[in-house]
C-alpha cells in the first residue's frame, strides 16, 4: 500500500519506533551541533530558563525525522518538507 497526503485524515494513527533521549545522547549531539550550556552542563542548565539539562530542538527534530523515515509509513516518493 502506498499513501498520499490526501489519504490521511484526522485521527489516523501510526506507530513509529522508539528512541530514548538519554543525557549521554543529549550531550553528544550538543557537542557536535548545538554546544549551548543548557545542553552540555547540568550546573549551567540548572541556572537557565529550563532549570535542567535539555535536548536541543535540532536533536528532537532529527530524531523525529529518523522516526518518520524508518517508521514504515508507506508515503509515495518519501517524506519531503
Amino acid at each position: 500500500m502506498v499513501l498520499y497526503l490526501e489519504d490521511l485524515e484526522a485521527g489516523v494513527r501510526f506507530r513509529s519506533g522508539d528512541y530514548q533521549m538519554t543525557e549521554e545522547r543529549i550531550r553528544e549531539f550538543a557537542k557536535t551541533y548545538d554546544p549551548q550550556p543548557f545542553h552540555l552542563d547540568r550546573d549551567a542548565a540548572s541556572q537557565s530558563v529550563f532549570g535542567r539539562l535539555v535536548a536541543s530542538g535540532w536533536h528532537t527534530a532529527a530524531v523525529t525525522m529518523r522516526m518518520l523515515v524508518t517508521g514504515g509509513l508507506p508515503f509515495a516518493n518519501g517524506i519531503v518538507g
